[in-house]
Parts: C-alpha cells; sequence; structure tokens
C-alpha cells in the first residue's frame, strides 16, 4: 500500500521568528520560587496506593496465587522505592532512616 505524498511549501519559508518559551524562575510577585513543583506529595501517594490495590486485587481474581501477588507488588515497590531515591539523590531516605534509628534508640 502506497501513501501519495503530503503537500509542501514550495520553497523555503522563513526562519522562525518566535522566541522560545522560558518559565519564570521567580514567581510573578517576587520572591522564592516554588520548591514543591515536581516532588513526591500525597496525591501521588493516594494514586499508587489506588494503583496497587487495584492491581493485587486483579491479580488475585484472575487466579494469581497470593504468594505471587505479593513478590509481584512487593518488587513493584521495590523498584519505585530505588527510583525516588535515584531521582531525590537519596537525601530524604537517609534522612527518615537516620530519624527512625534515632527515635527507636530513644525508645519513642
Amino acid at each position: 500500500m502506497s501513501f501519495p505524498p503530503l503537500p509542501g511549501p514550495a520553497g523555503p519559508g522563513p526562519a522562525c521568528t518566535c522566541a522560545p518559551a522560558v518559565a519564570p524562575t521567580t514567581p510573578a510577585g517576587g520572591g522564592e520560587p516554588d520548591g514543591t513543583t515536581g516532588r513526591f506529595g500525597p496525591t501521588h501517594a493516594l494514586i499508587l496506593l489506588i494503583a496497587v490495590l487495584g492491581l493485587g486485587t486483579t491479580l488475585f481474581l484472575a487466579g494469581t496465587e497470593l504468594e505471587t501477588v505479593f513478590a509481584l507488588l512487593g518488587g513493584c515497590g521495590a523498584i519505585g522505592a530505588a527510583t525516588l531515591t535515584a531521582a531525590g539523590g537519596g537525601r530524604r531516605l537517609i534522612s527518615v532512616l537516620a530519624e527512625a534509628a534515632v527515635r527507636s534508640g530513644a525508645g519513642k
């Protein structure tokens, strides 16, 4: 099957004079830029929770053994945790682990 050629401009067209869109680094009112954009927040956690519960339920209802469902969901969680750690530089995870260690050592 062959397709007819698409029509194009007869000659070389003018160069695009539009400036590239650059997002402002500071808010319109001045001050500090919003540092929360692109971070993992409660909405992301809720979406992932619903997705994991839905996937687990679907696999179980499809007849998959419960051990296999837990292994698959655990693997997905490990991959997600590794991705978040790599993307965040690992500082947040290390700080959470250090805080948990200090709290457990203090008996809280």
